[in-house]
């Protein structure tokens, strides 16, 4: 019979387990990030810890090992999340017992900018907004980050230069909430956000530079942009 010490009790192994994990400020502060603001990709963990994506990856894998994350892939993209309501209740008991909230780092970005290969910030927050308003897009109601085409998908989608039949997909979902850790809101990804920022960019109403991220409105044409998606006025 194994003693209460012993590394074969399962509960005590499972404990010690996740103190261990707990016990690194990286690890802690990504499931916090986790919990508080929902899945995150690997790149998005790193500019927000200002760490290497390869210093982030080992400890993303202990966090894996432990059974505290999942990954979902989506393509090539990778997000990180939370495995399974106990840890959320886990680290707010945590946070009670240090006497106050656990501190989360900050990143007020740019009111405009990239996010993998669709647009972020106020751009893609309102173009989210817009197409939702006009019911092009629709929220499940699963519990996922996943959008549905709406009633007046094809109508909407068309006057920003979409058309549905010629939307190539591949492994991607076809449209997802993408939280904006600046705004506090969801913006559009997804492999509809990817077409829509291109046909954009097309049309140079923006102008992109992957290499540093940046997204930038041609001043030129602003109007024609907030015709096209009217709550980048609100």
């Amino acid at each position: 019979m194994a003693s209460w010490i012993s590394d074969s009790e399962p509960v005590l192994t499972a404990a010690v387990s996740v103190a261990r994990e707990l016990a690194d400020p990286i690890r802690l502060t990504v499931l916090q990030l986790l919990a508080h603001e929902g899945p995150h990709g690997m790149s998005q963990l790193a500019e927000i810890l200002d760490i290497s994506p390869a210093r982030l990856g080992n400890h993303l894998t202990k966090l894996r090992a432990a059974g505290l994350v999942d990954t979902q892939h989506t393509g090539r993209h990778v997000t990180y999340r939370l495995r399974g309501p106990g840890m959320a209740s886990l680290l707010d008991a945590l946070a009670t017992y240090a006497g106050g909230a656990l501190p989360l780092p900050t990143n007020p970005g740019q009111p405009e900018r990239l996010c993998y290969d669709h647009a972020a910030g106020r751009l893609g927050v309102a173009l989210l907004d817009h197409l939702t308003t006009t019911k092009a897009l629709l929220h499940t109601d699963d519990g996922t980050d996943e959008l549905q085409l709406g009633p007046n998908a094809r109508e909407v989608l068309k006057r920003l230069g979409i058309e549905l039949d010629q939307l190539d997909v591949g492994r991607r979902k076809l449209a997802t909430n993408c939280l904006d850790r600046s705004l506090r809101r969801p913006h559009l990804g997804g492999a509809l956000g990817q077409a829509v920022l291109a046909q954009l960019t097309q049309q140079r109403l923006v102008n992109t530079d992957p290499n540093t991220r940046t997204l930038t409105i041609n001043p030129k044409h602003q109007r024609r942009l907030t015709r096209l998606i009217p709550q980048l006025e609100q």
